[in-house]
């Protein structure tokens, strides 16, 4: 969330970035915010002059009784009964105009970082790097879809997934299933080794915690909700991970934390269909392993490059070609700053597959989640920035690894990275 003093000291800037990021009611919500600001501002003033006005009279009780002046006394009793009520009544207004201003500051999206280009689709993403594709294997007319060859091969039913739950729920099975479960562990030991500390977290989270993160009230439609006991189910590992501290003040000392971990994620995908949504391509219940950084201010544009190389190298070693794409304006999540996808070339499909996105949300996150790190040498606290990347999500990645890795005898070759973690070298 953005913070008043942001939307204050520069709001020509603020209004600009919005407009940039595609928020077209930038310049109306901003000028109802600093309006609203100002009307509680006011309200304050006259709720400490009321306040200040009922003390100096309550004093006056006293010495008026002193003085035997017992109706003077009774009179000012009375003025002070009248000022409770006044203060009462203006204490409510205040809260109503809080909760207003609140309301407005939660409708703004993040600013984009100056380094983000304008564009309002996908296609104006502006690829900033790019592996040259991998070479044909076999012939372009003998390559099989990722569907098609995990029917024939029987390790990924979908067919049965949409029988038991509906469509985008398929089942893993045979070594279809232990290739997920490489992945996973790969992924998980990839991190851990570049010093990121495992988590299980809950797949569940209350309305908080939604909130922390964004994706309430942004992508509320997105989720699965328990309407019993009012939680949600998780998007991603990301809302549980960067929730871990909410509601506290870090030692400067423990920046920078690094966290990941291993969970399922679901999405209710509403609005989906066509080739799009497609075998793996698009799933209401997907495997992902997130990682996640929280950071001092000074180092996270260094922290997102960092990550960014991390997930690069993952991909690399797969042996799978992909590019980079550094997102425009108008593609951005509501709460990034900055945001990289990495995307990886569907051979048979012929089309490039979003597998990646990793995200610095400067200190818009942290500002919902009350997040700050004590400044030693300003002796004050200030807000983190936070960070966050698939590292990866899984059902993409196992689709461009069934496609590239096809042979003309119908099976999936395991890349090299991921044998000891399968145990077997093809898929037949």
């Amino acid at each position: 969330m953005l913070t008043l003093p942001v939307i204050q000291n520069d709001t020509a800037k603020v209004v600009e970035r919005l407009i940039h990021k595609r928020f077209h009611q930038a310049e109306t919500v901003v000028q109802t915010i600093l309006s609203l600001n100002e009307e509680r501002k006011k309200h304050i003033t006259e709720l400490e002059n009321l306040r200040a006005e009922m003390n100096r009279i309550a004093k006056s009780v006293g010495a008026e009784m002193a003085k035997g002046n017992q109706e003077a006394a009774e009179e000012a009793k009375k003025q002070t009964q009248v000022l409770k009520q006044n203060i009462a009544d203006l204490e409510v207004t205040v809260r109503e105009v809080e909760n207003q201003l609140q309301d407005q500051l939660v409708l703004l999206p993040n600013l984009p970082h100056d380094s983000v280009p304008a564009g309002k689709i996908a296609e104006d993403n502006a690829i900033i790097q790019q592996v040259a594709q991998a070479p044909a294997t076999i012939a372009k007319e003998k390559l099989q879809p990722h569907w098609e060859l995990t029917k024939k091969l029987n390790i990924i039913d979908f067919e049965t997934g949409s029988k038991v739950t509906g469509a985008g729920f398929p089942f893993y099975k045979n070594k279809g299933a232990k290739l997920q479960r490489a992945l996973i562990s790969f992924f998980l030991d990839e991190a851990t080794r570049a010093g990121y500390t495992e988590y299980i977290p809950p797949l569940v989270v209350n309305a908080d915690s939604a909130f922390g993160t964004g994706q309430l009230p942004d992508k509320e439609g997105q989720m699965y909700f328990i309407t019993e006991d009012q939680l949600y189910l998780i998007p991603t590992a990301e809302v549980p991970l960067t929730n871990i501290y909410r509601d506290e003040i870090l030692e400067e000392e423990q920046l920078p934390l690094k966290l990941c971990g291993y969970t399922p994620c679901f999405r209710r995908e509403a609005g989906s269909y066509g080739k799009d949504v497609r075998g793996l391509n698009r799933l209401h219940q997907f495997d992902k392993v997130e990682i996640v950084q929280i950071v001092h201010p000074d180092v996270s544009y260094n922290v997102l490059e960092e990550m960014l190389a991390h997930v690069q190298g993952l991909l690399t070693k797969l042996g799978l070609y992909y590019r980079t794409a550094l997102l425009c304006g108008g593609d951005m999540g509501f709460a990034s700053a900055k945001t990289y996808d990495m995307e990886v070339f569907s051979a048979a499909q012929e089309r490039w597959l979003e597998v990646s996105s990793v995200s610095n949300f400067e200190s818009y996150q942290a500002n919902r989640l009350k997040l700050r790190y004590k400044d030693k040498v300003a002796k004050k606290t200030n807000l983190c920035h936070t960070l966050n990347g698939s590292a990866l999500a899984l059902p993409r990645i196992v689709a461009c690894l069934i496609e590239q890795y096809q042979t003309e005898e119908g099976t999936i070759l395991i890349p090299d990275a991921l044998v000891p973690y399968t145990g077997f070298l093809v898929i037949e």
